[in-house]
């Protein structure tokens, strides 16, 4: 793929796995979005989610794996599943590209252990973990997207981790509040510790609005192509940790501990995007709770 896809304006997916709940889905424990690979019937659900994002004006979609990793599904006992919903993730996104060619697929690669929070496990195990999504994504993706990471050692791990099929990759690193990483490292050093050979360009992911804004500035200093992929939780920074809180949720929906913002309409989350894209942001994209209306909105910015 072309290496300066995202030097012009171009529009991301929204949220998968918030939207799949808000169609019904029932919640499996801490599976979330990769409860809807579990069962086949479910699968038409992430497939036309998939579409309808496309539909909307979506430039790319990012395979359903945010919650396919090892340590999640070791956790609700069927990680003996793990190349097969990964592989399902895949054959689905790439189901979808066949009926619209236009697009182009990101493979996403989560964090490895828990979600915005650092990972502080050793090196090579993190690579591992990688990998082996990695692996079986490779034949279905265009790129790859490092999705809501908290810290540059699991960004270069990542790196590391896709290197053997020499494809492009777009870090989504993650700040839950201020101006810092969750390990405590500014945006701005990202660049300066990692191999940006094949990099596309730098996104914060799932961020409020009113956090992105405040990043502005540190991510600017950056010399790629930057942008957001915004969510419309009321935190991201809880007391027990996302997985902590997730595991004791009645509802197995993360609303329940994260809590909905109701202001965050369509027209509302585009006045900020726009605001960003005068600012420079050419990558514009949403993450949980932000649906097909708002993308629609968002590639009216293109």
């Amino acid at each position: 793929m072309d290496k300066n896809f995202f030097n012009k304006v171009r529009v991301l997916d929204g949220g998968m796995g918030q939207e799949l709940l808000a169609r019904g889905m029932n919640p499996n424990g801490t599976l979330w979005s990769a409860g809807a690979l579990l069962e086949e019937n479910n699968h038409s659900l992430v497939e036309n989610i998939h579409k309808d994002f496309v539909k909307a004006g979506a430039d790319v979609i990012v395979t359903n794996t945010f919650t396919t990793r090892r340590i999640r599904l070791r956790e609700n006992n069927i990680e003996d599943k793990f190349e097969k919903l990964n592989k399902t993730a895949g054959e689905i996104a790439k189901k979808v590209k066949k009926e619209y060619p236009q697009i182009l697929i990101a493979g996403g690669l989560p964090p490895q252990n828990t979600t915005y929070s650092a990972d502080e496990r050793d090196e090579n195990e993190i690579l591992n973990n990688f990998k082996d999504q990695a692996k079986i994504l490779n034949p279905f993706v265009d790129f790859f997207y490092f999705d809501v990471l908290s810290s540059i050692k699991e960004i270069s791990i990542a790196i590391n981790s896709i290197k053997e099929f020499d494809k492009p990759f777009l870090i989504g690193a993650h700040i839950s509040e201020g101006t810092s990483l969750p390990s405590g490292e500014k945006l701005s050093d990202i660049i300066k510790n990692i191999d940006s050979k094949n990099l596309l360009g730098l996104i914060l992911a799932c961020v409020s609005p009113e956090n992105f804004q405040k990043n502005i500035k540190e991510i600017k200093k950056i010399s790629c192509p930057f942008g957001f992929k915004l969510n419309a939780f009321e935190r991201t920074k809880i007391t027990g940790g996302y997985t902590g809180n997730f595991k004791k949720s009645k509802s197995g929906n993360p609303n329940e501990f994260l809590g909905q913002r109701k202001d965050l309409t369509p027209d509302k989350m585009t006045e900020f995007a726009k605001k960003f894209k005068e600012a420079g942001a050419t990558i514009l994209g949403g993450c949980c709770e932000t649906r097909p209306a708002h993308i629609k909105a968002f590639s009216k910015l293109k």
